[in-house]
Order: structure tokens, then C-alpha cells, then sequence
């Protein structure tokens, strides 16, 4: 690992270190739950949070009209599906993952999703997080696999750098 100043006055190739990080991680296991975590506040906040607004406020007439309004909140859980499932499906990444860099990969082929697969590992993702099990089940693996990944054989790798 290459000290900061080095990196800084172009001593060291950050390029190399990256890659060596990256071998050191093997292919079948899954990113850690509190990577997985960050990725998803990441995305509540630059999906979610303007769909809910472009909801209570633009569309409604604020927020107690929003809270006493049930078919608009589950409007607003469907568009947030769609929008991470189209994510899934084209680039193998929501804006969360990519600031951290993991992708989400189909384990049998070890490419990116199919609609048909996305789309039910969001529904199963919103049953994983409905019962408290669910959200538990990742820390007790050892490859850090979800409920959902499990069900849909799929996993939540970092990017391939090479």
C-alpha cells in the first residue's frame, strides 16, 4: 500500500495497488452488509427523497395529505422499483453501488441482471425487509448474502477494475 504523499507527487502506480486489493477478494463472496448499507442511504436519498418530494409537495398538498394518503405511498415504493430495477438491468449498478464500487451479478452467468430477475429480487427485497430475519440473514453468512440473493442466486460483488 502506497503512502499518501507518494500517490500525490506520482511515485507509486495507484493502478497496481487496486488490482491487488481487488485478488485478494474472492469472486463468491459478497460485499460486507454495512457497504451494502451506505450504497442503499445513497439511494434513498438521490432516488427516493425526489420522488417523495415531487409527490407530498408538487403533487399533493404537503405532507399530511402525503401521510393520510396510502396509494401514494405505495406510488412513490413502485417508481422507486422501477427506477432500481431499469438501474439494475442497464448498468449493473444503482448511483449508490456506483459510489462505491459494487455492481449486483446474476451468480449463474456472472453478468448483469435480466428484467425478469430484477424485478422479483425487488419484491424480495421489500419482503427481506419487512421481516426482521431478513435483515439479520447477512451477517450471520459467511459470504454476506441477503435473503434476496440467496432466493435469486444473484450476489453484490466490488467492480471489476481490470
Amino acid at each position: 500500500m502506497a503512502r499518501w504523499r507518494d500517490v500525490k507527487k506520482g511515485k507509486t502506480d495507484t493502478s497496481t495497488t487496486k488490482n491487488t486489493i481487488k485478488e485478494t477478494i474472492p469472486d463468491n463472496i459478497s460485499v460486507s452488509p454495512l457497504l451494502r448499507i451506505k450504497a442503499f442511504i445513497t439511494d434513498m436519498f438521490m432516488i427516493m427523497m425526489p420522488i417523495m418530494y415531487t409527490t407530498t409537495y408538487i403533487i399533493l398538498d404537503g405532507k399530511d395529505s402525503f401521510q393520510s394518503n396510502e396509494i401514494a405511498r405505495w406510488l412513490t415504493m413502485l417508481v422507486y422499483g422501477i427506477i432500481t430495477v431499469v438501474f439494475w438491468v442497464r448498468a449493473g449498478q444503482t448511483p449508490g453501488f456506483k459510489a462505491y464500487d459494487i455492481q449486483i451479478i446474476d451468480d449463474n452467468t456472472k453478468k448483469k441482471l435480466s428484467y425478469p430477475i430484477a424485478i422479483f429480487r425487488y419484491m424480495m427485497f421489500i419482503i427481506s425487509a419487512v421481516s426482521f430475519v431478513g435483515l439479520l440473514v447477512p451477517f450471520f453468512r459467511k459470504d454476506k448474502k441477503t435473503l434476496q440473493d440467496m432466493i435469486m442466486q444473484t450476489s453484490v460483488v466490488y467492480m471489476d477494475k481490470r
